[in-house]
């Protein structure tokens, strides 16, 4: 299937591992040229000229920290001074840390706020009208299953993942006349530093250790594994391609059927 990436231009926002780095390699293969970000300028220069290498894509890469409003003004203004436009947009950021709400200071709230939220926000601005004047454009943002199913110790990311959830809804029916989809992907239990972070910090309350921990999240996962960053990774590029352009104002999970719900 030819998805109608190749020469689009996408900016895959804190790309230079994990779930980002997966989306922006699978992009790359189908040909569109990327703009990479991460606030680690040696890592981002690494993943950067590795995903080059192998695709032939080109890549630039810009050190940039999501949370700050002016360094979001400089990679979009980065981007569209190398490749002319910015065709798509896929926001990311690492997660808010776990917590109960007794544990979590308003400092924390505030932080969460700014690097789930008002990132995502901030970048929509920037590239949207662009992507008006066009009349085509792609949003896609990294949310988590959280949305539909809340987990217990991440209060911190379930609600600031509800509430780009409804950022995004509500953008989609504003901008889908003018060729933009707006769309949330929710990855499950995928295998990434985050998430072995997360069973580190889950397993040392619980006094197990942290492959007994992963355990339990292997057995609430009907398929009995956890997730690949590639597998999310090309649901992502789908929604971004040409080949969905009648898809907005939607939250697709990639869980292995981890969420129960009927919708």
């Amino acid at each position: 299937m030819d998805l109608g990436l190749k020469d689009k231009v996408a900016l895959v926002a804190a790309s230079s591992q994990g779930l980002g780095r997966a989306v922006a390699e699978e992009l790359a293969a189908e040909g569109a040229s990327l703009v990479l970000c991460a606030r680690n300028a040696t890592t981002l220069a690494e993943t950067t000229a590795a995903i080059a290498d192998r695709t032939g894509a080109h890549v630039l890469g810009v050190p940039a920290d999501v949370r700050d409003e002016e360094q979001i003004k400089h990679l979009v203004a980065a981007g569209n001074e190398r490749f002319g436009r910015i065709d798509i947009l896929v926001t990311n950021a690492g997660g808010p840390p776990a917590g109960r709400f007794d544990q979590l200071t308003q400092e924390q709230w505030e932080q969460a706020i700014q690097l789930t939220l008002y990132s995502t926000v901030r970048l929509a601005r920037a590239v949207l009208p662009g992507m008006q004047a066009r009349r085509w454009g792609r949003i896609l943002n990294i949310t988590s299953i959280a949305v539909k199913q809340p987990i217990d110790g991440l209060l911190l990311s379930n609600s600031m993942r509800a509430a780009v959830t409804g950022f995004a809804r509500t953008l989609a029916n504003e901008v889908a006349t003018e060729g933009v989809t707006v769309n949330n992907i929710m990855p499950g239990y995928t295998r990434t530093d985050r998430l072995q972070e997360l069973a580190e910090y889950m397993a040392q309350k619980q006094g197990i250790t942290e492959s007994e921990f992963r355990g339990t999240w292997e057995r609430e996962i009907p398929m009995g594994r956890l997730g690949e960053p590639r597998e999310l990774a090309a649901l992502a590029t789908f929604l971004v391609s040409e080949r969905a352009s009648y898809i907005t104002g939607t939250s697709i999970q990639c869980d292995g059927g981890w969420i129960k719900s009927l919708l």
